[in-house]
C-alpha cells in the first residue's frame, strides 16, 4: 500500500514528501519523518559544507577549468609576482571533484533514507529511534564499514593518480614553453593523442616502440612459461636422480635480487671486456655486438629475462604436477599412450588451467618492465629515427625518458593512458574467458 489515509480523510504520501524535502536540503526529510536528531545532524552537515567550504569548492573547480589565469611575472631574473601553478590547481580541483562525488553519494543516501522511512510510515511501521537507526545501519552495513577505509586509500593512492595522469595527457604541459609556475598550462583536448598518430616522427616512434613492447611482452612471457614447464616435466620423470639438488640449483637465479643479476649480465654482454665474447674468441668465433646491435640487444634482454623468470614457473608447475592423479597416467599407459601423448592429453591441459591467469598477469608485468629494460640497456642502442627512444625501449621506459629526462609530460601521459587502456582491456578480456576464474576446471 503506497498511501496512508489519516483520520481526517486526507491522503498522505510521506515517502515522496520526505524525499523531496531531502532533495531540497539534507535532513529535512528526516525531520519531516520525526527523526529529529538524525535530521538535525544531516542539516548541520550540509550547512557546514555550504558555509565553510563553498569558497574552496568554487575556487577549486574554477582552477581545474582554467588551470590558472595569472602567469608568473619576472623582472631581471627575479620573481615579482608568483602567479598561478597550473598543475597544483589541477590537483586541487581533482581532489575537490572526488570529494564532491563522495558528498553526492551521501546526499543520495540521505534522500533514500528519507524515502524508505516515509514508506514505512505509510505502511504503519514504527519509526526507528536515532540509536536504533545507528544499530540497524551497523548490522546491515557491517561489510561496507570494513571495506570503506581500504576503498578510501585506494581512491587516494590509485584512482587519483590515474585520473591525474590521464588529465595531463589533455594539456600542453611540456618543456620548454609550458612549465609552471613560469608559464601557464592550457587544456588542448585530444591534440597530444593526435600528434602520436598524425606527426610522422611521433607516429613512427610510437608504432615502433609499441610493436617491440608487444613482441617483448609475448616472447618474454611464453619463453619463461614453457622453459619452466619443460624443466618441471623433465624433473618429474622417474629416471632423473637427485631431483631436490637439481630443483635447488634451478631456483638459485630466482633467489638472487633481480637488479644484481641484470647488472651482472650487462657486464657479461660487454662487447670489449665481457666474458661471453672472450669465451667465443677463445674457441675461434667472432665477438657478438650484444648491446650495440639492435637485434642482438633484443636477444640479450630476452635471454636474460628467461634466466630470471623460468625458476618461478618451474616451481609453480612442479607443485601443479604433484596434484595430478597418477591413475590418469597409469590408465594412459595401459591404453598404449606414449610420453608425448600423455603430455598433450593429460599434463598440458591440467597445468595450463592453473597457469593461464598467472600468464595474463605476467604479460601485463612484462609489458611494463621498466626496471629491467632501463638497468639492462637504458633503451639502447640509440635509434636516430625515434623521438626520445632507443631500439630496446618499451612504452614504459619511453615514458620514463620523456618525463624525467626531456620534460614531455603531456605526450608521456597520453602514451601512459593508451598503455593503461591496452593492458586493462587485455586483462579484462582474458580473465573473463579464463575457466580457472569461473570455478570451472573442465
Amino acid at each position: 500500500m503506497e498511501t496512508q489515509r489519516v483520520q481526517t480523510g486526507v491522503v498522505r504520501r510521506h515517502s515522496k514528501v520526505a524525499a523531496w524535502l531531502s532533495v531540497f536540503f539534507m535532513g529535512l526529510g528526516q525531520i519531516y519523518n520525526k527523526q529529529y536528531l538524525k535530521g538535525s545532524l544531516l542539516f548541520l552537515f550540509e550547512s557546514f559544507i555550504l558555509v565553510f567550504w563553498s569558497k574552496t569548492i568554487i575556487t577549486g573547480l574554477h582552477g581545474l577549468i582554467t588551470l590558472g589565469e595569472t602567469p608568473q611575472v619576472r623582472r631581471r631574473g627575479k620573481i615579482v609576482e608568483e602567479g598561478d601553478h597550473s598543475i597544483l590547481l589541477m590537483a586541487d580541483g581533482l581532489l575537490i571533484v572526488i570529494a564532491l562525488v563522495g558528498f553526492l553519494a551521501l546526499y543520495y543516501i540521505n534522500i533514500r533514507d528519507a524515502y524508505k522511512t516515509g514508506k514505512g510510515r505509510e505502511q504503519g511501521e514504527p519509526l526507528l529511534s536515532f540509536k536504533a537507526s545507528i544499530q540497524n545501519s551497523w548490522d546491515k552495513g557491517f561489510p561496507y564499514f570494513l571495506i570503506t577505509p581500504a576503498a578510501l586509500f585506494m581512491i587516494l593512492l590509485t584512482v587519483f593518480p590515474l585520473i591525474f595522469t590521464a588529465l595531463i595527457g589533455f594539456t600542453n604541459y611540456s618543456s620548454p614553453n609550458y612549465l609552471p609556475p613560469r608559464a601557464l598550462v592550457d587544456w588542448v583536448g585530444f591534440d597530444q593523442f593526435l600528434r602520436l598518430f598524425t606527426m610522422e616522427s611521433w607516429r613512427s616512434t610510437f608504432l615502433g616502440v609499441f610493436t617491440w613492447t608487444v613482441v617483448w611482452a609475448v616472447l618474454s612471457t611464453v619463453m619463461v612459461v614453457f622453459a619452466g614447464l619443460f624443466v618441471a616435466v623433465v624433473l618429474s620423470r622417474k629416471e632423473v636422480k637427485f631431483k631436490k639438488f637439481w630443483r635447488n640449483m634451478f631456483i638459485i637465479p630466482w633467489a638472487v635480487p633481480a637488479f644484481v643479476t641484470i647488472l651482472i649480465f650487462r657486464n657479461l654482454y660487454n662487447g670489449q671486456t665481457g666474458v661471453i665474447n672472450q669465451m667465443l674468441n677463445a674457441v675461434g668465433l667472432q665477438s657478438i655486438p650484444w648491446l650495440s646491435d639492435p637485434t642482438w640487444a633484443k636477444i640479450a634482454v630476452l635471454l636474460t629475462n628467461l634466466w630470471l623468470g623460468f625458476p618461478f614457473w618451474m616451481a609453480l608447475f612442479t607443485a601443479i604436477l604433484t596434484t595430478i592423479s597418477k591413475e590418469l597416467y597409469e590408465a594412459a599407459q595401459v591404453d598404449g599412450a606414449s610420453f608425448i601423448q600423455q603430455f598433450r592429453k593429460i599434463t598440458f591441459p591440467i597445468v595450463m588451467v592453473s597457469a593461464v591467469p598467472l600468464m595474463v598477469f605476467t604479460f601485463a608485468f612484462n609489458f611494463n618492465q621498466l626496471t629491467f629494460i632501463y638497468l639492462m640497456t637504458e633503451g639502447g642502442p640509440i635509434n636516430a629515427d625515434y623521438n626520445y627512444a632507443g631500439h630496446t625501449d618499451i612504452l614504459l621506459s619511453w615514458i620514463f625518458r620523456m618525463t624525467l629526462e626531456n620534460g614531455q609530460y603531456a605526450v608521456a601521459s597520453a602514451v601512459a593512458l593508451l598503455v593503461f587502456l591496452i593492458i586493462a582491456g587485455f586483462a579484462y578480456f582474458n580473465l573473463r574467458n579464463t575457466k580457472s576464474l569461473k570455478g570451472d576446471v573442465r
